[in-house]
C-alpha cells in the first residue's frame, strides 16, 4: 500500500494517500495478484486458468480436475473454491463485499466447470477488486474438517478495475 500511496502525485508530501493514487492504472496493477497468504501463493496452488468477468463479478474455471490442476496438501480430500467482488472507496474506507457461491469438490480427476457468482453487485466505491479463495478439507466419518496448516489455503486479488 505504501507503493500505491507513493504514486499520489497531487497531494503534498506527508499527505499522499491511497485514495488518490488508486485511480491510476499503475496503482491498480500493484494490487492485482496480491496474495494474502505468503505460504500459499495462488499461482502455486491453482494450475488451471480462470476468467474474471469484471462486469458481473463471475469467476469461471472451466474443466477443473482437482487432482491434476490443484496442488493440494497431504490428507486433503476436498477443496472449496469461493470468489468475491469488493467495491472499495480507499479515500473514505466505505466498502461492500459480495461473496460468491462456494463450490466444494472432491480431489479427484472428475472435470468440473466452476462458476462463482457473487450474491449481488456490490455498492460503494469506485475501485473493484475480485478475489479468489481455495480452502482444503479432509473428510472423516462423513464430516469435512478444514485443514488449517497455513501452507495451502490461498486467497488472492485476481483482478482490479
Amino acid at each position: 500500500m505504501t507503493d500505491i500511496k507513493n504514486l499520489d502525485a497531487t497531494s503534498a508530501r506527508g499527505l499522499r494517500n491511497v485514495g488518490v493514487a488508486i485511480a491510476l492504472p499503475t496503482a491498480k496493477a500493484l494490487l492485482k495478484n496480491v496474495n494474502f497468504n505468503k505460504r500459499a501463493i495462488l499461482g502455486s496452488i491453482l494450475f488451471k486458468p480462470y476468467t474474471v468477468n469484471t462486469g458481473t463479478g463471475v469467476i469461471t474455471i472451466n474443466g477443473l480436475q482437482p487432482v491434476n490442476h490443484i496442488n493440494f496438501p497431504a490428507g486433503a480430500t476436498h477443496v472449496t473454491i469461493k470468489g468475491a467482488w469488493l467495491k472499495m472507496n480507499f479515500a473514505t474506507g466505505v466498502y461492500d463485499l459480495q461473496s460468491s457461491n462456494a463450490v466444494n469438490l472432491a480431489i479427484n480427476a472428475v472435470s468440473t466447470n466452476v462458476v462463482l457468482t457473487p450474491a449481488a453487485v456490490p455498492a460503494g466505491g469506485p475501485t473493484n477488486l475480485f478475489l479468489l479463495q481455495l480452502e482444503f478439507y479432509q473428510l472423516i466419518n462423513g464430516v469435512q474438517y478444514s485443514l488449517k496448516n497455513g501452507a495451502h489455503n490461498s486467497l488472492a486479488i485476481v483482478d482490479v478495475v
